[in-house]
């Protein structure tokens, strides 16, 4: 192939392939990344704890989950303002399983397919290869189904709930679910997902603008195939019109439309047509008629306007929320209490003091053992139990009745007078880092 001919071929599938390949390990080696015991990200319900950026949180701090939901959901509006529906067609997980099932398991390795440039053709016959593929496909969707459990379960618990798998029938018949359905979407379902199941499909074309990134077929060069949806015929019969008619866009196509007809709500953006038409092009010295670019830079012929008004707002929310998140995360608490009193409002003993009961609710947060006591920030108020500090596992909770006493009577001839005291509870060993304040009462009896 010529200079010439390599300069115009941008080979978008060898790119997508290694992107791919960059995701699936990431996705696949993260779960095992730990940092002081935790995990880069993981939803437990098992322990009920969320682990973020290595830092672990109670449930009771889920405040951060809008956080991470709010960035989610911007960046793929960012995204689809930005580059029109590139996240389908070079991260959604349902067109990574649609390429690993068809273009290497059917046709790299099984040859199931000539090659991968007709994906409209079906295939005839071969019936033991069909169900070899879906052998195939089945281990790898389990192994796809566990790697999505571990961010929910990590991979330590889930080998272990595995190999006692008669005490977690439950686990297993969500791993098996997702399995399965995993296996029904890619054999069975594939591209009809994307067109008639994913609701992002539908949303999508309200957030395109005329700078948005899509795949556009070049009408002015290679001249008009549709009108009004109609096929007028296969090539343009005008000599100055480029396309050929060869229709290898149509043909390798994985949701089978012709991208000349202009955008639809089928494209994907997996540019498979673009690099279809820069082969033949390509041959004939010519400019691809097919390419990923925005509708004004095909008009005007300058480059994409990537920083526009839409584009820098979406991505000052999102740094803005992002330093938001990550703020909030340094405040993480490794120590939680809840101080309840108990129903008996006070107690007078013979010697005269005042007894006041509450029940606190210790909870280690933190991913190591503690010691934890407290103390009052009156002086007149001595604690009368516990005496011993509170020992508590990474993870325990622990209920503690306490007594704190008074002799320094503050009585009130009208009605029990509550005083408002501070609780501080700390952990023996790290003080500095492990300490909250909680604010409670102490009541004494009317005169």
């Amino acid at each position: 192939m010529s200079e010439q001919n390599l300069k115009n071929n941008p080979n978008y599938a060898k790119k997508r392939y290694i992107f791919y390949a960059i995701l699936t390990c990431i996705a696949l080696i993260l779960p095992f990344v730990k940092i002081n015991g935790n995990h880069f990200f993981l939803l437990s319900f098992d322990k009920k704890q969320l682990h973020l950026l290595f830092n672990s949180f109670d449930t009771q701090e889920l405040y951060l989950m809008p956080f991470l939901l709010i960035i989610f959901f911007l960046t793929i509006f960012f995204l689809t303002t930005l580059g029109g529906r590139v996240w389908c067609g070079w991260s959604c997980p349902q067109t990574i399983f649609r390429v690993i099932y068809r273009d290497l398991i059917q046709t790299k390795i099984l040859k199931l397919h000539k090659n991968t440039n007709n994906k409209q053709k079906p295939i005839e016959g071969q019936n033991f290869k069909k169900f070899a593929s879906v052998v195939i496909w089945s281990v790898l969707a389990c192994l796809a189904a566990a790697n999505f459990l571990w961010f929910f379960v990590p991979p330590e618990d889930f080998i272990s709930y595995v190999k006692n798998a008669a005490e977690h029938k439950f686990l297993m018949g969500i791993w098996f679910f997702i399995t399965a359905f995993i296996v029904f979407d890619v054999v069975w379902l594939a591209e009809k997902f994307c067109i008639y199941v994913c609701p992002y499909a539908r949303i999508q074309s309200v957030m395109f603008d005329e700078d948005t990134i899509q795949v556009i077929y070049d009408e002015q060069r290679g001249g008009k195939i549709y009108d009004k949806n109609i096929k007028l015929w296969k090539k343009p019969p005008e000599p100055e019109n480029e396309c050929t008619g060869c229709e290898a866009c149509v043909k390798i196509c994985p949701t089978h439309i012709d991208i000349r007809k202009g955008m639809q709500l089928e494209c994907i953006n997996c540019l498979e047509c673009v690099d279809a038409c820069s082969k033949v092009m390509g041959k004939l010295g010519k400019k691809t008629l097919i390419d990923w670019t925005s509708d004004n830079s095909l008009k005007s012929g300058k480059g994409v306007n990537y920083l526009r008004f839409r584009t820098v707002a979406y991505m000052a929310v999102i740094a803005a929320t992002t330093v938001i998140l990550a703020f909030m995360s340094t405040k993480k608490e490794y120590m939680l209490l809840n101080i309840n009193r108990t129903s008996e409002l006070y107690k007078i003993k013979d010697n005269g003091e005042i007894e006041n009961a509450y029940t606190f609710l210790f909870q280690n947060t933190d991913n190591k053992d503690h010691s934890y006591y407290f103390d009052v920030n009156d002086t007149n108020i001595k604690i009368a139990r516990p005496k011993e500090s509170i020992e508590l596992k990474s993870g325990a909770k622990k209920k503690v009745v306490v007594v704190l006493t008074s002799k320094n009577l503050n009585l009130s001839d009208k009605n029990d007078a509550p005083i408002h005291i501070k609780i501080n509870a700390y952990a023996k060993d790290e003080k500095e880092k492990i300490s909250i304040e909680r604010e409670t009462i102490f009541v004494y009896p009317k005169q």
